[in-house]
């Protein structure tokens, strides 16, 4: 083990999040040099989300343990704006998801990436990719006041929301308003809550082209937040609708922490690769366009780059032909279910809280045992506006 950064790897991964993490472990598992840089000094630090998971998949990427999870959930309820309830639950009343401690959940995801031999330095910034020829060949650094740069021979990007990474690359410009929600969370405590079920409020009354968020952390604390459509944010900012939600639902609750950050909603819909350059997770937009959850998306884009790039690597031929197998894996695994979602999105964005009561009247008188997951979701709401039905078309056959 070298406690000094090497001149040269063979992968670079920009970004100690879940994204980063996971590239870096399959990568380095995959038998590559690889270099892992995170700008803070701490790992997991600050939590910009909400921590919500869903069950399946996660045994995929970490064996949790209790101290990775805050709370188990087994059900949602989701509010419209005249306050008509729809009651989601687990069948059986299982624990369907979880609400995570990302701190030490981020940490024991680099640690894993540490273990399979990646070489993880914090307090480390990218300051540009070396680029010949059109082709990324390295990064500047900068840790500790001095200047390095390094060569590799891929680099990925898990550098967040507005990623430096994917603009030095020549991938991605500014989001669009109508693709990034701006969202405000805090940490509460002493508060009311049903700490196995997570609420949801919708509509123009709690936050427009968005939603208010209550995961529980235990039996008196929760993260409450909002996310506001950037499109949609008139004189009130996402704070202001925050606050008037907080003073009605929870007059007497304690703020004990407080985050903020932009949101992508696009589903993904911008290159996530190029010459050298693999880009996952939130820098990729790589978020549900519905609910703007991240944590699966970062876990799965980040493994799926990392073996792309072992592959590529070991084969000799890192071209950007054989980087694009990393976009054809996550068409695989998430494409129709990003276009899908993201119909969705737009479809509740216009939606008006007439109509989002009318539906939620319609819906409430739906079992919704079992309905945990967005495509079991998709199939109720159908069911109820046949005009939802055709918007998807072809998209929701088989899904």
């Amino acid at each position: 083990m070298s406690v000094e950064m090497m001149d040269e790897y063979d992968v670079v991964v920009i970004g100690g999040g879940p994204g980063g993490a996971m590239a870096a472990r399959y990568a380095a598992a995959g038998g590559l040099s690889v270099l892992l840089i995170e700008k803070r000094q701490e790992i997991g630090t600050p939590v910009r989300c909400a921590e919500g998971v869903g069950l399946k998949d996660m045994d995929r990427f970490l064996d949790l343990e209790p101290r990775h999870i805050s709370q188990p959930i087994k059900g949602a309820t989701i509010y419209a704006p005249d306050g008509t309830a729809m009651k989601l639950r687990s069948k059986n009343d299982e624990v369907a998801g979880y609400i995570l401690e990302r701190k030490v959940f981020d940490r024991s995801l680099v640690e894993a990436a540490a273990r399979a031999g990646a070489s993880v330095f914090t307090k480390t910034s990218a300051l540009g990719l070396i680029i010949e020829k059109g082709t990324v060949v390295g990064v500047r650094v900068s840790r500790m006041d001095k200047e390095k740069e390094i060569r590799c021979k891929i680099v990925i990007g898990a550098d967040g929301t507005e990623s430096k990474v994917a603009r030095w690359a020549g991938l991605v410009s500014a989001i669009k308003l109508k693709d990034i929600e701006s969202g405000v969370q805090y940490l509460m405590t002493d508060i009311d809550i049903d700490p196995d079920n997570i609420e949801l409020y919708m509509g123009n009354r709690y936050a427009p082209g968005g939603y208010v968020w209550i995961f529980p952390k235990g039996k008196d604390r929760a993260n409450v937040g909002i996310g506001l459509l950037a499109s949609k944010i008139k004189e009130e900012r996402p704070i202001d609708y925050l606050n008037k939600f907080v003073q009605e639902r929870f007059p007497n609750g304690k703020i004990a922490e407080m985050n903020f950050g932009g949101i992508p909603v696009s589903g993904g819909n911008v290159p996530i690769y190029g010459k050298g350059v693999m880009i996952v997770g939130d820098a990729a937009q790589l978020t549900d366009p519905i609910t703007g959850g991240g944590i699966k998306c970062a876990l799965f884009s980040g493994e799926f780059a990392g073996k792309v790039a072992a592959n590529a690597v070991n084969s000799g031929d890192w071209s950007e032909k054989a980087l694009s197998k990393y976009k054809t894996e996550w068409d695989k695994m998430y494409g129709r279910y990003m276009r899908i979602n993201l119909i969705l999105k737009d479809y509740y964005v216009d939606m008006t809280d007439e109509e989002a009561n009318k539906l939620a009247r319609e819906l409430a008188k739906k079992d919704f045992t079992g309905v945990m997951e967005i495509p079991e979701l998709v199939k109720v709401l159908s069911s109820v506006d046949k005009k939802l039905l055709l918007k998807l078309g072809a998209a929701y056959i088989g899904f």
